[in-house]
């Protein structure tokens, strides 16, 4: 986790973004305690380091890369967040890591969520649809490739004034999609286009559906989980029940200012090894 001291929003980068009152970087400060706090009651141990100064979206690591074994695959950003990729590297770098570049844009693990020795993938919006054969090479992973619906206006996919890039309220996978354990994964199928929903339902594990308003309003597939607690949305109250119905503890730390720039618990987090 790095922290909110630059925390703005100076620019739209994403739908989510200009929809709200102005951010409290004094309260977004406090919800990231919070959750920093609930990752370390869940048995998570927490590298805490420096934000990368002038860079609003830096506060969201998850998009820094993606980490398997001694590896890392760095992520190449939007245009807006492409200052933040040579501090990830050297803060990666300083824990160890083995930096591999990124060939083609690549949201890092906002965009790819490990399961077992599978990785749900998105494509099209914030990663190139070329980096799964890379990942795959790279990491070892069975990747399991999928596309959000895009954002559309009057019937027309809209691409983002500020990245120049195609749109989605669902830009990174981990908006629509979260894994819970190996086994079992929520998801929101109304946030993926036909092909890649029939891809999910033919898996063999387990499913939790998501409502596509607790995915778009209460953040509730943006959650981070150790296979026996999951931190997660408290705007989220069906799927917390389901979640807690199959035996596993829930937190809910406050998250109200941190949603202004598009992202939640999981966006705040870069996981580095098992949890």
């Amino acid at each position: 986790m790095s922290g909110t001291q630059h925390f703005t929003d100076n620019y739209e980068i994403n739908p989510y973004m200009g929809k709200t009152d102005p951010i409290n970087v004094k309260k977004a400060a406090a919800e990231h305690a919070e959750i920093k706090l609930a990752f370390e009651a869940a048995g998570i141990k927490v590298s805490q380091v420096t934000p990368p100064a002038g860079c609003q979206d830096g506060v969201y690591t998850a998009n820094w890369g993606l980490v398997r074994g001694n590896k890392v695959v760095l992520s190449s950003l939007p245009n807006k967040r492409h200052a933040e990729q040579a501090y990830a590297k050297k803060v990666l770098g300083d824990l160890g890591l083995d930096s591999i570049e990124a060939p083609y844009k690549f949201s890092g693990q906002g965009d790819a969520l490990p399961c077992g020795n599978f990785l749900f993938m998105g494509s099209r919006y914030r990663t190139d649809p070329r980096m799964s054969g890379f990942i795959s090479e790279e990491l070892g992973y069975n990747v399991i490739n999928l596309k959000t619906v895009p954002l559309r206006e009057n019937g027309v996919p809209v691409t983002n004034k500020v990245t120049g890039w195609p749109d989605s309220f669902f830009y990174d996978i981990d908006l629509a999609l979260s894994v819970i354990t190996p086994e079992l994964i929520a998801w929101c199928p109304e946030a993926f286009v036909p092909e890649s929903q029939a891809k999910i339902r033919r898996l063999d594990m387990h499913k939790i559906e998501v409502s596509y308003e607790e995915a778009t309003k209460g953040f509730a597939c943006n959650l981070v989980s150790t296979g026996q607690t999951v931190i997660m949305s408290g705007r989220a109250p069906l799927l917390k029940r389901s979640i807690e119905d199959r035996g596993l503890k829930t937190i809910t730390p406050p998250v109200n200012e941190l949603v202004k720039g598009g992202g939640y618990i999981r966006c705040v987090s870069l996981t580095l090894g098992d949890v």
